[in-house]
């Protein structure tokens, strides 16, 4: 498409920013002086969005005369983002790639003016600096990340210099290509949203509790306002057709699938251009426009260039852009923001030629009570409180195992007490069995490395050895939390096959031998059979020594016929010895430790030590069958009692 020229002249070599023409010589002395150099390796980049600073803010007036700032705590949803970030962070780290996670605070923007105001006016009150204000809210982010064991690599606030460098520069670079003119913009302006909606967008509403009408957007039901001014747009409009052709080759752009057809629904329909600056009489509180300080760039094209200057936009070295890890391997964001995202975002990058991300996770939101949370009706879960009773591995499980990607989920800590008995039971257990037995030695059965090479055994170990290329499926599609379900019934095979006698597995048979046989069939329902009929702990006498299995028939009530019993018991030539089944069962173990290492770290890690896996053979390249053969030897004392095992009980379920 051809280049627009802007409705006023624009020189960028002759521009007022010095440090714009410094940038462009330099840029060529880059290049001569990297061009020999061999192409570095893309990192893995992830990123979160930049949550608004003053999301936990709040100024109590008392007695008229005291002025008091209290930080709320961010709310599930941020940590639910960052989890599911971090998530795929420690998974491409895991299969031995660089990784590199990206999230922070945006404090510009109209409502963190208005906040700003209110800082400014309780810190005189406190005889502190705004600055420090300002630092201790966007510091309740951070903390929340290290809290929730988050592995971030940047922690960027739009403040920063660097992001305000980038930020000028992006415009300066639209604004020469012809994408950027000025125009006098009426229309309805949510603050809270931060954004423009059209007349048939926005609706006329009553506040049941004041009998107040106003004008509020019918998407988000945030109120809005008339507001006329001149500022600068974005000539959005012309890309349309652009970004239709790019959502055609790139189908899985947008994850889930649903969203992907909302936004090419939306431009389909048509785009208007964008207004991408506000006075500074209305918004002082952001990055100027350059040489032009009556206007503020627009918090939303501030915001998300974010994801560039981690990236070392401006400055990457050419031939080797590519190095700090844009484009971004996926932008991980909440159903609220796909417009910007999705839209708005590619739009920017097309225009400066720039690559655009490769695919965009949009996840649903958490309900309490199944009623959308809201800090106004104090209708909100204070995530510190969940990991300061729960703990970090635990709260991370959970949001992994119900948090919603294309449907919302409902919060609710009997939900959370659920879940961690469901692992405790499977996982825990089975962990703390295997390595405190005191009839088979782990050591000696990894060293021998011999499994059972009977039906149910060969079933099993084709499961597990199909279980990595499971998860890479799951993980390459997005959805962390099947690729978990996926390892958990793996576990879960094993430890519920302790729980049943072999007396249920004949039982089965007899009320119901097709649905046996199907299971026969299917590679993930075979641990049952194959432990119950192995039965490790059945497989001694008095004095010691290995003994076969022994099938005891069962008397059944009529109506239901037995079958022909045997007069003596029937060996199985085909079952191992214990340390075959031990073998077995230890490496499920490891393996399925080793992925759930990206979503349970501590918990995995301790689970390892207890096997005594060594350090440098947790990676995903060992999660393969009779892949380690050194393990066997606790690294850790193996404790006593359940509070002593991977998973030990919770304090309260209420």
């Amino acid at each position: 498409m051809g280049v627009h020229k802007s409705s006023s002249s624009y020189d960028h070599e002759n521009t007022k920013i010095p440090w714009e023409r410094s940038f462009v010589g330099n840029k060529q002395l880059l290049r001569r002086h990297y061009s020999g150099i061999p192409l570095a390796e893309k990192p893995y980049y992830v990123t979160s969005p930049i949550f608004y600073v003053n999301a936990g803010i709040e100024i109590l007036l008392i007695r008229k005369w005291v002025l008091l700032l209290t930080l709320t705590a961010p709310h599930v949803g941020h940590l639910y983002t960052l989890v599911l970030t971090d998530v795929f962070k420690r998974y491409h780290a895991l299969k031995g790639k660089k990784a590199i996670l990206c999230t922070g605070t945006d404090e510009h923007g109209m409502k963190e003016a208005q906040a700003q105001l209110q800082i400014q006016r309780a810190a005189q009150k406190a005889g502190q600096e705004v600055r420090a204000f300002c630092n201790e809210n966007y510091q309740s982010f951070e903390v929340l990340a290290k809290r929730a064991d988050i592995q971030y690599d940047h922690f960027i606030r739009t403040s920063d210099p660097d992001h305000r460098f980038a930020v000028q520069h992006f415009w300066l670079m639209l604004k020469e290509r012809g994408y950027i003119y000025t125009s006098k913009h009426e229309g309805w302006y949510s603050v809270s949203d931060e954004t423009f909606y059209p007349p048939s967008s926005v609706h006329l509403t009553l506040d049941p509790a004041t009998g107040r009408k106003y004008m509020a957007s019918q998407e988000t039901g945030k109120e809005v306002e008339w507001t006329s001014e001149k500022n600068y747009h974005f000539r959005l409009s012309t890309f349309r057709d652009r970004l239709l052709d790019f959502y055609a080759k790139n189908p899985e752009f947008v994850q889930p699938s649903t969203r992907m057809q909302d936004v090419v629904q939306q431009v389909t329909a048509g785009l208007s251009d964008l207004s991408i600056s506000r006075p500074v009489g209305r918004l002082s509180w952001g990055i100027p426009v350059p040489n032009d300080t009556s206007q503020t760039i627009y918090v939303w094209l501030d915001a998300l260039i974010n994801y560039l200057t981690k990236a070392n936009y401006p400055f990457q070295i050419p031939g080797q852009e590519d190095a700090a890890g844009w484009p971004a391997d996926v932008h991980v964001i909440g159903k609220d923001i796909v417009r910007f995202h999705c839209i708005y975002w590619p739009a920017f990058l097309l225009a400066l030629d720039l690559p655009l991300p490769k695919q965009i996770l949009t996840h649903a939101h958490w309900t309490l009570g199944r009623e959308k949370m809201a800090k106004s009706t104090g209708n909100v879960v204070n995530p510190f409180m969940a990991l300061d009773r729960f703990g970090s591995d635990v709260m991370r499980y959970y949001l992994v195992r119900d948090g919603g990607i294309r449907d919302d989920s409902n919060y609710d800590n009997a939900f959370i007490f659920q879940r961690y008995r469901d692992i405790q039971g499977t996982c825990g257990n089975l962990v703390s069995r295997v390595v405190r037995g005191k009839d088979w030695n782990v050591r000696r059965a990894v060293e021998a490395g011999i499994m059972d090479t009977d039906s149910q055994g060969e079933l099993h170990r084709a499961a597990l050895e199909n279980l990595p290329a499971t998860v890479e499926y799951w993980m390459s599609q997005l959805q962390p939390g099947a690729a978990m379900k996926e390892i958990l019934q793996m576990l879960d095979q094993v430890w519920a096959a302790n729980l049943f006698s072999t007396f249920m597995f004949f039982l089965n048979f007899l009320f119901a031998p097709s649905n046996w046989k199907a299971r026969i069939a299917h590679p993930s329902k075979q641990t049952n059979q194959y432990i119950n009929n192995a039965a490790p702990w059945c497989r001694k006498d008095k004095h010691g020594r290995h003994k076969p299995l022994v099938h005891v028939p069962l008397p059944l009530p009529s109506p239901f016929p037995l079958p022909a019993t045997p007069t003596t018991p029937t060996t199985h030539s085909t079952h191992g010895k214990p340390d075959s089944i031990i073998y077995l069962c230890a490496e499920t173990i490891r393996i399925c430790c080793i992925l759930l290492q990206p979503v349970i770290p501590g918990r995995m890690k301790h689970a390892l030590d207890l096997l005594g896996v060594e350090e440098g053979r947790r990676m995903f390249a060992d999660a393969v069958v009779g892949g380690d053969r050194t393990y066997g030897v606790p690294m850790v004392e193996v404790g006593r009692g359940a509070e002593e095992t991977v998973f030990p009980p919770l304090r309260s379920a209420f």
